[in-house]
């Protein structure tokens, strides 16, 4: 057993699907379908798995941030304002979480999904070009925020998926690139997971040594994701996302089926 809590092989299969997490997380966003998953099979109990996932996540999230950042990937003009809507989204999502059936929110992404996934693998030059300085900079602030206070909503309500719609987001309704919307949806990621991380902390859910262990395969799937994401042409984000669409669509299905 791992400080009393995990075995050995459990930490070992956790830290694999953390890194796995991290690193598509880092192109397409959707790690979360993958990572919190394995901290609940891992044993340990739910608030518990959510807070060493939400923590290890935040830490792997900034460096991806981090690395979008130094090679210019990252639309700031869009970036700021849903990063900041972000904290405020999901402080909204917390006070009403008790008052909502997050049940009917993933039925609606249920039917959305596999549009989305056609869309995207029809859609060859989607996300191809940046045509982001075609649209006015107030309007780009003003849909950032509702961006940013949506989708942390969402993230607060429900959870997976949302860098992947973030992303979308950013490239179907600001006409930024994938791969800037990719860098762009990574800090408001990054908002929105530190705002969650903070709140575990403070209620002491975080078991600091499988967080670590964790957060450091995280940030070394996140690294080696987005150095590809970087590297490659939309294309390759593109089939990213085709395939976190398809993740999701299973995770949320099984959630209504069967929870």
């Amino acid at each position: 057993m791992f400080l009393g809590l995990i075995t050995y092989p459990k930490l070992i299969f956790v830290c694999g699907a953390v890194f796995l997490a991290g690193f598509i997380d880092s192109i397409a966003g959707g790690g979360g379908v993958i990572s919190i998953p394995a901290f609940l099979l891992s044993g340990l109990d739910p608030k518990v798995a959510f807070a060493c996932g939400k923590t290890s996540a935040c830490m792997g999230t900034t460096l991806a941030a981090g690395r979008y950042i130094k090679n210019k990937s990252v639309n700031w003009t869009a970036a700021i304002p849903s990063a900041i809507a972000a904290l405020a989204g999901a402080r909204i999502a917390s006070l009403v979480v008790l008052a909502l059936d997050p049940t009917v929110f993933q039925k609606i992404i249920l039917f959305v999904l596999p549009f989305v996934a056609v869309f995207l693998i029809f859609k060859r030059d989607f996300g191809s070009v940046d045509e982001s300085a075609d649209v006015p900079r107030n309007k780009v602030i003003a849909v950032s925020i509702v961006i940013g206070l949506v989708l942390a909503f969402y993230d607060g309500l429900v959870g997976p998926g949302t860098g992947t719609f973030a992303i979308i987001a950013f490239t179907t309704l600001l006409k930024i690139d994938l791969r800037t919307a990719s860098g762009t949806a990574k800090v408001f990621n990054w908002a929105s997971n530190f705002s969650s991380a903070v709140s575990f902390v403070l209620a002491g859910k975080v078991i600091w040594t499988i967080a670590l262990i964790a957060a450091a395969c995280s940030m070394a799937g996140n690294y080696v994701g987005s150095g590809l994401a970087i590297k490659k042409n939309p294309a390759f984000i593109r089939v990213m996302l085709s395939v976190v669409c398809g993740l999701l669509l299973l995770k949320l299905g099984y959630d209504v089926l069967f929870n």
